[in-house]
């Protein structure tokens, strides 16, 4: 019964690859930069539209300085009955007018265009597997709800309250960023993502008439800077990365101010929650300077938690069904599947097998759509999970 199941469904996607193809153009063509809100729109009416073919509510979502975002959830459904939440988003990081220089077009069988990979198959993998469901009459255990959000790519700040909700009631969570390598990896682990910022303030003078009369801010940054390479631990996951800096008035003029702005990556809590102190308890070394440090590590790491390895050994189960030997990697990037993994059984990297993502040759391999989206039907139809 569960290969035939497989099977079923692997047809359903191999006969409506061309569609899904389709709509992939389409939404690749509708350009939607995160700092373009009203580029966001049409994408959430086109993926309102075919929601609502399959009996699915629709709530728009405003931003404040967003584009918004969608959740939707079906119209019908049994109160009570665990739901498992469908993520994804539709802003991507390339402007307006990116598709005139990077067309979607086929490529020696790679279909290319921007935000095709990042993210919008995976969006459409999405819609495509509860339009399976719905016409092979498969009814889910776990009612899908869906949300997507159009800041992802800049940190998920105001959509973050609404997937720290959501996540909360979810039995569990699948992200369709896409995989990972051109055996197209599942996402089981992420970095979790800090930016910080020091100042230094020091003293300024008269880099001739009087050197000794100021406090040179340049300087004691030097200091902060190596601190902070001193905290990066490649065995253990932990980079921290100075990409910024900044100070001075004029050559001839000590420097009063500085700053430095510092990437930090972490594979787990623990660590994240010694990086930051580490940074915090960084002292001067410079005599008449001060520190100001904010910052933190707001995106937490997606960790191999229990209930995350239980739904991995799923996939892994489910995959077999459809002859396909699944595997998992960590992601140096973060993802809204690190918000999800604090509290629901989370899997990433569920969407487009291809590459290039934030990169000119941004592609997909359409060849592996039916796999991937018969993968994710298997375990949308699978029962719910029991957390330990």
């Amino acid at each position: 019964m569960p290969q035939t199941r497989a099977r079923e469904l692997l047809a359903w996607f191999q006969q409506h690859q061309d569609e899904m193809i389709n709509f992939i153009r389409h939404l690749v063509a509708l350009e939607s930069p995160s700092d373009v809100p009203a580029a966001q729109q049409p994408v959430f009416d086109l993926l309102s539209q075919e929601l609502k073919k399959i009996d699915y509510r629709i709530i728009r979502i405003p931003g404040r300085l967003s584009g918004g975002h969608l959740y939707a959830r079906p119209t019908k459904r049994i109160r009570k009955k665990p739901v498992q939440l469908l993520i994804g988003h539709c802003d991507t990081v390339w402007p307006v007018g990116t598709i005139d220089t990077m067309p979607v077009e086929f490529k020696s069988g790679r279909l290319h265009g921007p935000g095709i990979y990042d993210m919008k198959t995976g969006l459409t993998q999405m819609i495509y597997v509860l339009k399976a469901l719905k016409a092979i009459q498969h009814e889910p255990e776990v009612t899908p709800i869906l949300f997507v959000n159009s800041d992802e790519e800049v940190g998920s700040k105001e959509s973050s309250r609404y997937i720290h909700r959501l996540a909360r009631v979810a039995n569990r969570s699948f992200v369709l960023e896409p995989s990972m390598g051109p055996t197209g990896q599942i996402k089981t682990a992420r970095k979790g993502i800090g930016r910080f910022t020091i100042t230094v303030r020091g003293k300024a003078a008269h880099a001739g008439l009087d050197p000794e009369g100021g406090a040179s801010a340049i300087l004691e940054l030097s200091h902060v800077i190596q601190k902070l390479f001193e905290l990066n631990d490649i065995d253990k996951g932990i980079t921290v990365n100075v990409g910024m800096i900044d100070g001075g008035l004029r050559p001839n003029v000590i420097a009063p101010v500085s700053t430095a702005i510092s990437d930090v990556r972490v594979l787990t809590q623990r660590d994240a929650e010694h990086i930051e102190q580490a940074i915090y308890n960084i002292q001067p070394a410079t005599p008449g300077v001060k520190l100001e440090i904010e910052g933190k590590i707001g995106r937490p790491p997606l960790e191999k938690t229990s209930a995350n390895r239980k739904l991995w050994k799923v996939a892994v189960q489910l995959a077999q069904q459809l002859d396909l030997q699944l595997e998992e990697g960590t992601a140096g990037g973060g993802s809204d599947g690190n918000t999800t993994s604090l509290y629901s059984a989370t899997l990433d990297g569920l969407g487009a097998v291809g590459d290039g993502a934030h990169a000119v040759h941004e592609h997909i391999d359409p060849s592996k759509l039916p796999e991937r989206s018969a993968l994710l039907a298997l375990l949308v139809l699978s029962p719910a999970l029991h957390q330990s």
